[in-house]
């Protein structure tokens, strides 16, 4: 069962929430990071991407990047940026976006859950993109980023929910993109005894975004056990910074795909080959949106198509009934030739937030075809991390992603 406990966090000071809350250090290359710093100083993108104080001549990765972010970090603290709360609490945060809200609890989980499962994942992790973080999280002692975190439905959780929020935010801000966020504070010991005993009897939490963040904030965790040989499980390096959500109150987005060219054929025998494993049909310029499980938009020449999946090829298993699955292993691999969208540089990835405009537009600047997806569920995810199965790549786009520098968890 998990163990999802409160902790003492450090947050921005009142009044600073708005300038400091910053989107995760991942959304953004390195030129923009740049921007971002460069218009708001005080942004948290300056402590998660620092190389942002460095010119182009010092690598992303180089310690000094890592030195300046720990440095940046206690020297916030130091001038009362950031104040720690007087004990563990647990913390509510609001999102709203389009008029549609999703409120999480933010806590502490354990990575003993991670390790056994309890906490699953479904997605792989790369290396390389694990070692920045590790870095990042160890040389500043801090974790600044929450995993995005998710539970099936809780009506006690969802009534403890309800009834925070009927008193009034600690912080309520609107942020540069129409999002308003707000927190509350749990500090009451009945209700934080209630919170910790319902997680206690939840028999699975489910890593909706952030898998890397997750992993990194792990192998600290064990890096710091190896250094302190006696320790006794109740260290904060035990515990990673998240942010649960029940799975009923969250929306995943299309992520839809581009590819550079049509693998040597022209257009004809490319819709041919397509046709032997998707009905297709040709509709006009008007953008297309799948609106059920095995439909496919594809723009192609300034025109959009229907596809849909014939039923020889729909599976009814976790991961090959996916529409992702569906699109990949019939059509990207083997009419496309990607067989491994994670490393092959003629597929790029769009997600929904974009809107199918950005499909179109990279279709008339470098790519040759697109595809609008459906979204895959919440509940397909939650479906193949317990059958212990992994998902293709960019096969889901969480909207609002949430804000770094809120919540900061010292380890």
């Amino acid at each position: 069962m998990a163990e999802i406990r409160p902790f003492a966090a450090y947050r921005p000071a009142p009044g600073l929430e708005s300038k400091i809350a910053a989107l995760p250090y991942d959304v953004y290359n390195r030129r923009e990071a740049c921007e971002v710093v460069r218009e708001n100083p005080d942004s948290f993108l300056a402590i998660d991407r620092a190389e942002t104080g460095f010119d182009d001549s010092v690598d992303t990765y180089a310690p000094e990047v890592y030195e300046r972010a720990a440095k940046l970090l206690q020297d916030r603290i130091a001038d009362g940026s950031f104040r720690r709360d007087d004990c563990p609490c647990y913390y509510l945060y609001e999102q709203v976006m389009n008029g549609r809200s999703q409120t999480g609890i933010v806590a502490c989980a354990s990575i003993d859950d991670y390790l056994d499962n309890t906490i699953k994942k479904h997605e792989n992790t790369r290396a390389d993109k694990e070692q920045d973080r590790i870095r990042h999280v160890d040389t500043c002692n801090m974790q600044t980023g929450p995993i995005f975190l998710t539970y099936r439905r809780n009506d006690v959780l969802k009534g403890i929910i309800e009834e925070v929020k009927e008193k009034p935010a600690v912080c309520d801000f609107v942020s540069e993109d129409g999002i308003a966020h707000r927190v509350w504070v749990i500090e009451d010991e009945e209700t934080i005894t209630a919170i910790y005993e319902e997680f206690s009897l939840i028999p699975s939490i489910y890593i909706a975004d952030g898998h890397h963040r997750c992993a990194s904030a792990v192998k600290v965790g064990l890096k710091r056990r190896e250094e302190h040989p006696g320790f006794t499980g109740e260290e904060e390096f035990n515990f990673f910074l998240a942010v649960l959500f029940d799975m009923e109150e969250l929306r995943i987005m299309d992520y839809n795909r581009v590819v550079k060219d049509l693998n040597g054929m022209d257009t004809e025998t490319f819709l041919h080959q397509v046709s032997e494993s998707f009905l297709v049909t040709k509709l006009g310029k008007e953008p297309f949106h799948p609106e059920e499980k095995g439909v496919f938009g594809m723009y192609l020449e300034d025109y959009w198509y229907k596809l849909e999946a014939r039923e020889e090829i729909r599976s009814g298993d976790a991961v090959k009934g996916l529409d992702v699955s569906l699109l990949q292993d019939y059509l990207l691999g083997p009419v496309l030739g990607i067989q491994d969208p994670k490393t092959d540089k003629r597929i790029d990835f769009v997600g929904g937030i974009r809107g199918l405009e950005e499909l179109e537009r990279r279709v008339h600047t470098d790519m040759k075809v697109a595809f609008s997806m459906y979204p895959t569920s919440i509940g397909e995810l939650a479906d193949v991390a317990d059958a212990g199965k992994l998902m293709p790549p960019k096969s889901t786009w969480f909207e609002p992603k949430l804000r770094s520098g809120l919540f900061l968890h010292s380890i």
